[in-house]
């Protein structure tokens, strides 16, 4: 029998599938999720193949279950991001920037885009989740829209508007040019959703 990590077999089974996402993340930083195998994550996660199907049948599973994991952490950091911000100007720029952040410390590439590597049903599942992300947007535009930082708008074409915006667009990795293009960026969602923003240096 394979030994227990952790206090408990609900531990054991939550370290497991942490080891089993970092894995998957570093190997997907490597070469892309199309390139790699269930065998080469267990085998990095040190955990046994076969007990790699106690918690996902097959890789996509694994690849649902890390991003649904991702979003839901990422989405509570930034709502503690959020919590002493009153200024709904302030709160969209701390979106922007924290939206930046995200793109270094979760992705999929290099290999193709979800959509080529996941199915229908699985993209779907995945789009569930970035609605929790989207919900707060939603509620920092509806905010600043009431106190009358953001003239009226639809949001049902604002946010994902914005959200593109923020998803297309490349920020280096380190030093001037990054805090620079993220300065940009947040000016620019700004001034789309029709506040006053600073002009960058």
């Amino acid at each position: 029998m394979p030994k227990i990590i952790g206090g408990s077999l609900h531990e054991h089974r939550e370290q497991t599938r942490q080891k089993l996402y970092a894995a998957l993340s570093a190997l997907m930083a490597e070469r892309g999720f199309d390139a790699i195998t269930l065998a080469e994550i267990a085998q990095v996660a040190g955990v046994g193949r076969t007990a790699v199907y106690n918690h996902f049948p097959d890789k996509e599973s694994m690849l649902l279950g890390f991003i649904t994991h991702e979003t839901e952490q990422y989405a509570a950091t930034l709502q503690r991001s959020l919590d002493d911000i009153e200024d709904p100007v302030d709160q969209l720029s701390t979106y922007v920037r924290q939206q930046a952040q995200l793109k270094r410390v979760y992705h999929v590439a290099p290999g193709p885009e979800l959509r080529s590597v996941l199915s229908r049903g699985a993209q779907q599942r995945v789009r569930e989740h970035v609605v929790i992300v989207e919900m707060i947007l939603r509620r920092i535009l509806a905010a600043g829209i009431a106190s009358g930082a953001f003239p009226e708008q639809d949001l049902e074409v604002t946010v994902p508007l914005v959200n593109a915006c923020l998803s297309g667009r490349g920020v280096p990795d380190d030093g001037a040019d990054r805090e620079r293009a993220i300065e940009q960026t947040e000016a620019f969602v700004l001034r789309a959703v029709g506040a006053a923003a600073p002009v960058p240096a």
